[in-house]
């Protein structure tokens, strides 16, 4: 996720984006780095699902989790509320799945993007 520290893409919601990521404080969860190497970035050997749940409780913005193994670990927690997947139209043989099974999930939003990307919003049902 360096890459959007520099990145300078001019396109709309690539800058957005951009802006958003560089102006975020982030934790990465890796036992096998040494040091993070982009700012408002700590890094952290273990996720703790109740030092996440007092990130979540004290934070004023949303909170977002990437990587499949480490949106399962929160999942499992019973820490994520909501899900938007951006689904984009490419073929690659096996890989992780996205989400876990047996998840109860209510559709809230869809929407379609000219390039094929469909970005699904859901929410965990009660």
């Amino acid at each position: 996720m360096a890459y959007w520290q520099s990145a300078d893409d001019p396109r709309g919601f690539m800058h957005d984006f951009a802006e958003i990521w560089r102006s975020a404080d982030k934790v990465v969860y890796s036992r096998a780095l040494d040091a993070v190497s982009t700012p408002r970035t700590r890094l952290e050997r273990d996720f703790e699902p109740d030092a996440v749940r007092r990130l979540k409780v004290g934070s004023e913005r949303d909170v977002g989790i990437g990587g499949a193994e480490l949106a399962a670990e929160a999942i499992r927690a019973g820490l994520v509320d909501e899900y938007h997947l951006f689904l984009g139209p490419v073929t690659v043989g096996a890989g992780k799945p996205a989400l876990p099974p047996g998840l109860g999930l209510e559709l809230l939003d869809q929407r379609r993007f000219r390039s094929g990307v469909v970005h699904l919003h859901y929410r965990a049902a009660a």
